[in-house]
């Protein structure tokens, strides 16, 4: 379930950022002017960085491969007094105004300019570090992120470098996927020869329509787009969460079982509400963990025609699993509304059949939604693209909310997000106060106590606020990190998976509880005596 939850995952990446400057090879560049315009990136990078000057050097006078239709690469001559407008490949197109033309031909008699333009890959632009400088000079702004597309657009006319141009050239980038964040930039390189070389975004304008994105810069030279980072799991990372969900869930089964004994036995001796809420949130993280497993092991046996005849077998244990999940989330949210009125509404407190109204809605809610779902036919077999070494793609499956169904995004956005963020804003809410009232019980009542009591008070006092975290299901918090980082994605796994064994840990510190009751409740100070309290029937 997590593993599901979490490859369909995206982060957001952001930073400050940077511009170019200029590149005088010299003699350098001449000894290799007739190279093939193949071997003009690797003739240049043979001199270090910055390089980017000597590649618009050399390539206006590289010789280009014959008998072969290069569309990536325009050399033309082109009259300054005209507009240009051409395409390099389907996802580049560029618009040079004749006004611009007109300035990079400098002083020159000719009413024709040399025009050049082409794509690079993205992995021969290396950013490093702005170095300390002592000239005073303002280096423009950086900002750091991926190459769209993994390609660089190369403009340039003339052979004078032209800046402010008072009519922006205009370049536009399509792209496939929808694109939010990009930002257009150029490369610059120091023109102190201290090495520094970042992407800037200075004299660029950006204009996102959703299937492309429309650079105006006021000047030519290397650009891009930036996009933030997209957060990705690859199959071998996808495998390692496998098997780390699979071993969490096992454990997580056996020790909520052990769990449901415990209270069970706790139940008989002292029959309490509390008691009776943590079995049902029990019984409900067994389902989960339990539906977890049979999913992914179905899906793990299918073989090639059991697949379409025993498709039904997969929407029922993707039934069972929603279903689980949703009762978890309620239960969790039953555990804060019981928790609130054991601090908030202490005394002369009568709740009529109060166990069987939390029950009809701690299971009856996820019930009806389940069966609604199920009856529009939302189950069934839920896919996920994963890359693996080589960038080849594989698959990652698991009976779910179906990848076919039409609807899946709002179904899955409703009961696996928005439901889960209420509740943990809730469950938030009163553990916060569960801190307030230990904070002012111990400032009322451990004024006379000796440093060892209060330091021996402080620290159960951290235990049960990180019990109670766990029973309040805030760990389901942690889902926000996977969109930051992969060790956040790990995080998260681990600690939803064993979520079960930390609910054993809990029970286990109950029932140590239940046996001092009688000495604790006498002592006025203490921060549990709020978990015991009961209500009628």
């Amino acid at each position: 379930m997590w593993i599901v939850l979490i490859v369909s995952l995206v982060c957001f990446y952001e930073t400050l950022a940077g511009g170019r400057g200029s590149f005088h090879p010299g003699e350098k560049t001449n000894s290799v002017s007739n190279n093939s315009c193949d071997d003009v990136i690797s003739s240049c990078l043979t001199y270090g960085l910055p390089w980017t000057g000597c590649y618009e050097d050399m390539i206006a006078t590289c010789e280009r491969p014959k008998n072969r239709l290069d569309n990536r690469f325009i050399r033309m001559k082109v009259n300054s007094s005209q507009e240009i407008e051409a395409g390099l490949t389907p996802q580049h197109r560029f618009y040079i105004p004749s006004s611009a033309l007109q300035r990079s031909m400098g002083g020159a008699a000719s009413d024709e300019v040399l025009l050049v333009s082409t794509v690079i890959e993205s992995i021969y632009f290396k950013v490093s570090e702005p170095r300390r400088s002592k000239s005073r000079a303002i280096m423009p702004t950086r900002i750091d992120g991926d190459v769209m597309g993994g390609f660089v657009l190369v403009v340039r006319a003339g052979s004078q470098s032209v800046t402010n141009l008072p009519h922006p050239v205009r370049l536009t980038f399509v792209h496939n996927k929808q694109v939010d964040a990009g930002t257009c930039v150029f490369w610059y390189e120091s023109a102190h020869g201290n090495g520094t070389v970042y992407w800037s975004p200075d004299g660029c304008e950006t204009n996102n329509t959703g299937s492309e994105t429309i650079c105006s810069c006021n000047h030519m030279s290397f650009f891009a787009v930036l996009v933030k980072p997209e957060l990705s799991v690859d199959k071998r990372r996808a495998d390692n969460l496998s098997y780390i969900t699979y071993v969490g869930s096992a454990l997580s089964v056996f020790f909520t079982t052990i769990s449901l004994i415990i209270y069970i036995c706790q139940q008989r001796r002292h029959p309490e509400k509390a008691i009776s809420v943590h079995m049902q949130l029990t019984g409900a993280l067994l389902c989960l963990h339990l539906s977890f497993l049979l999913c992914c092991f179905w899906v793990w046996q299918l073989k090639g025609e059991k697949e379409e005849e025993e498709g039904w077998v997969c929407g029922g244990l993707g039934l069972f699993l929603h279903w689980s999940l949703l009762a978890t989330f309620t239960w969790t949210a039953l555990e804060g509304f019981h928790l609130y009125l054991l601090l908030v509404r202490v005394f002369n407190i009568y709740v009529r059949r109060y166990l069987l109204k939390l029950s009809v809605v701690g299971w009856g809610l996820p019930t009806l939604t389940a069966v609604v779902c199920g009856i529009s036919g939302v189950y069934g077999k839920y896919k996920v693209e994963l890359t693996g070494e080589n960038n080849l793609n594989s698959t990652a499956a698991i009976c779910w909310i179906s990848s076919d169904f039409k609807q899946r995004l709002v179904v899955s956005y409703i009961t696996t997000v928005a439901l889960p963020c209420l509740v943990i804003l809730c469950n938030s809410c009163m553990l916060g106060l569960v801190v307030f009232k230990m904070w002012g019980l111990r400032r009322g009542g451990e004024r006379q106590k000796m440093d060892r009591e209060k330091g021996s008070r402080l620290w159960k006092d951290c235990a049960t606020v990180i019990g109670l975290s766990w029973v309040l299901g805030l760990p389901w918090g942690l889902a926000s990190t996977t969109y930051v980082s992969l060790p956040g994605i790990y995080v998260f796994t681990i600690l939803n998976s064993l979520q079960g064994v930390f609910v054993f840990l809990w029970s286990v510190a109950l029932t140590c509880k239940s046996r001092s009751d009688i000495s604790s409740s006498r002592d006025p100070s203490s921060s549990q005596k709020m978990m015991t309290t009961s209500f009628n029937n």
